[in-house]
């Protein structure tokens, strides 16, 4: 029968402390005398969150001490666990000596040794350890371990500090080092190295990174990461900060290389704050010494580069915003001056129901298009606009299931236009616009669930420009697309506006499957009065009649995905093709895009683009995951660039193989080839959890 027995103690003062009381339970307690308990059989203690398990226990009062016989097994509020043969404790379990222990930390890291000092609950002191995550299988070696005269665990720092310690990988010594300090698994920042990575580049040839971590207090840290190879030498670095109403990120390198002569470097930083009353902060910085910089070390893969800062502003009915941009080109068709480089809007934006009912809304708004250069015409114009613009809508349901929508408005602009006589240096432009759409939602579900909605849509518009017409900055790229088939006018910026009469037609049915199949298919297109100015023949909008627009989108609940958008010339056929299939489960996830544009002198391409972009990663087992991805130039019967993966990943041990090839060319940068190799073995990489699968133990 069991006893339970709370050890105030009765007889035992020494352990007195009424608020941090022991407790045990046992199948037998005995006193024997007037100085010692014995418990046998089944033995639990509790104490402060800790948790020991034994066969017996021996307390003895004179010496304030626990004998304990194993199977011991202890657990500490933190989770570790340590397991031992025997021991002799103090009742608080914080001081003494286990024999034949084990330590296992967050579930990943164990240490065996065949002595464990505790002392004041803060370091344990283990002698001829072996430290591993990996699963050890009877008496043969795991697949890597760490063995050490000895070993102290700081719990307070939580900290590993070796004594004469060698790595070993099944049993064979690789390296040895006298001391060696490593993080346990329970610590998510410290300073110290992280996993080193090999790379091998045609440019740059074999080259390793080594990085190093460094907290700065607990809202800073740093990364130096030096990379050297036969071409280079880089260092990288890393700087992120932690404040309370934001945060913020730099990183960049400086490198010294065989590929040019002068010192190249790149620096991005970005951070965003929150500044009260709704206000937000916002703001990223991106400069790079040379156009090839960044695409030689795989840095970024980008061809222009805009730094920015943004301030918004974001409630129930307003919305304010002031940005600033820099651009900086990395083409080698492009000049800064003419970009324009420098970009500034300014905009504030309102909305507020009236008692006659519907919708009103208005927007203030400055913009600034900025250019070096002084030349007369497009690679020299400077233009500033401001204007105002105030809309009203509203919608009713009507008899038989028609839904009515109406809207109209005005807009007004000022420009100031320098260094393009083409244009006068003051224009002011008023448009005058309104539009009605009528849709008939027509919903039907089948016998055995499937439901099907068809939206036949039909939207009536008109608009007219007043004043001059001034020089487009910001609507040179459009395209028809659902999303503004309907819309009042389909130019992305304020720039440029469609004006006459159109009708815009289209249809849309949804069916959701009732096995969780659905799929939507749209088709439309626009007829208007007069043909518009500023659309490219590929937009799919130029013309008395735009493109057939037709688009349809099909999911399933196994992970399938198809999403296609194509526009259709009455005379040419296709014009236009965007499309994309992707499937996904636990295991798989493939995708592949493809896009398709006609030539188009207006959008400086003189032949067809047809490109197919892929993307796959395949678990091929649970410890090897496959990636792949590639672009391919059908147009031009090449590939673009491709890159694959291999990972290699138990309960220990994560090993990435990776490859890449860029095929492109130009002035400053070469076609090249990376190779990289990396990885790390588990229980020692701070605020990383256990994963991977675990391996087996054969006979």
């Amino acid at each position: 029968m069991r006893a339970l027995l709370v050890m105030l103690l009765m007889c035992l003062p020494g352990l007195a402390v009424a608020q941090n009381a022991a407790t045990l339970v046992a199948d037998s307690v005995e006193l024997n005398g007037e100085d010692q308990l014995i418990a046998t059989g089944n033995i639990e203690v509790l104490f402060d969150g800790s948790r020991l398990t034994a066969s017996q226990i021996i307390f003895d009062q004179p010496s304030d001490t626990l004998r304990i016989t194993g199977p011991i097994f202890i657990t500490t509020p933190d989770g570790t666990i340590l397991t031992a043969d025997s021991a002799t404790l103090d009742p608080r379990l914080e001081n003494g000596i286990l024999q034949g222990a084990r330590i296992v930390l967050d579930q990943q890291l164990q240490l065996a040794a065949n002595q464990i000092d505790r002392r004041d609950g803060r370091y344990s002191q283990l002698y001829k350890t072996s430290a591993t995550s990996c699963r050890v299988c009877g008496t043969g070696p795991p697949l890597w371990e760490i063995r050490a005269e000895r070993v102290v665990h700081d719990t307070q720092e939580r900290q590993l500090y070796f004594s004469n310690a060698t790595f070993r990988v099944r049993g064979i010594p690789l390296l040895w080092l006298p001391r060696m300090r490593l993080p346990d698994p329970t610590l998510e920042r410290a300073t110290g190295l992280l996993i080193p990575e090999q790379r091998n580049t045609t440019q740059l040839g074999f080259g390793l990174k080594l990085p190093y971590f460094i907290t700065l207090g607990d809202y800073r840290d740093i990364t130096l990461t030096p990379y050297v190879s036969q071409e280079t030498s880089t260092l990288e670095f890393r700087y992120r900060q932690a404040f309370v109403n934001g945060d913020l990120t730099v990183e960049g390198a400086v490198s010294d290389d065989t590929l040019l002569t002068k010192r190249r470097s790149y620096l991005f930083a970005d951070g965003n704050f929150a500044l009260g009353n709704d206000y937000q902060l916002f703001f990223d910085i991106e400069a790079v010494s040379d156009p090839a910089y960044l695409l030689d070390y795989g840095y970024a893969n980008k061809d222009r580069l805009d730094s920015a800062v943004q301030l918004l502003r974001v409630t129930d009915d307003t919305l304010y915003q002031a940005r600033l941009i820099y651009y900086q080109t990395l083409r080698d068709d492009e000049s800064n001056a003419s970009l324009p480089p420098i970009i500034a809007d300014l905009s504030y934006q309102s909305s507020y129901r009236p008692d006659f009912g519907g919708l009103l809304s208005y927007e203030t708004s400055f913009d600034l298009a900025y250019r070096y250069s002084d030349v007369d015409g497009d690679a020299g114009r400077d233009v500033m606009r401001t204007g105002v613009d105030a809309m009203w809508s509203n919608d009713w349901v009507l008899p038989l299931g028609f839904v009515a929508e109406a809207q109209t408005g005005v807009q007004t602009d000022l420009y100031l236009i320098a260094d393009d006589t083409a244009f006068a240096e003051n224009d002011l432009r008023v448009v005058p616009r309104a539009g009605v759409t009528l849709r008939w939602p027509l919903g039907r579900v089948g016998s055995n669930g499937t439901s099907h909605l068809i939206e036949p849509t039909i939207s009536l518009s008109w608009a007219e420009s007043f004043g001059g017409t001034p020089p487009n900055e910001d609507s040179i790229r459009t395209e028809l697309d659902r999303a503004n088939l309907l819309a009042l006018s389909r130019f992305a910026g304020e720039d440029a506006v469609e004006t006459g009469a159109q009708v815009a037609a289209g249809l849309t049915w949804t069916r959701a499957g009732a096995r969780g199949v659905t799929s939507t298919f749209s088709f439309g297109r626009v007829i208007r009065q007069e043909v518009q100015s500023g659309f490219t023949a590929t937009s799919g909008l130029d013309g008395l009649q735009s493109d057939w627009l037709v688009a349809g989108q099909l999911t399933a609940p196994g992970g399938f995905l198809f999403d296609t958008r194509t526009l259709w010339d009455d005379r040419n056929g296709l014009t236009v093709a965007d499309s994309r299939v992707a499937w996904r489960n636990d295991r798989i996830s493939l995708g592949a895009n493809y896009i398709w544009f006609g030539p188009d002198i207006a959008e400086d391409r003189d032949g067809t683009i047809s490109e197919w972009t892929i993307d796959a990663a395949v678990g091929l087992s649970d410890a090897w995951t496959f990636e792949l991805d590639g672009r391919y130039d059908v147009a031009a019967d090449r590939a673009v660039d491709a890159g694959l993966g291999l990972q290699w990943q138990n309960e220990c041990v994560t090993v990435d193989v990776s490859a890449s090839r860029r095929f492109t060319s130009s002035s400053t940068v070469e076609p090249s080839t990376t190779f990289g190799l990396s990885g790390s073995i588990g229980g020692f990489s701070t605020g990383r959890s256990a994963g991977g699968i675990a391996t087996g133990c054969g006979n």
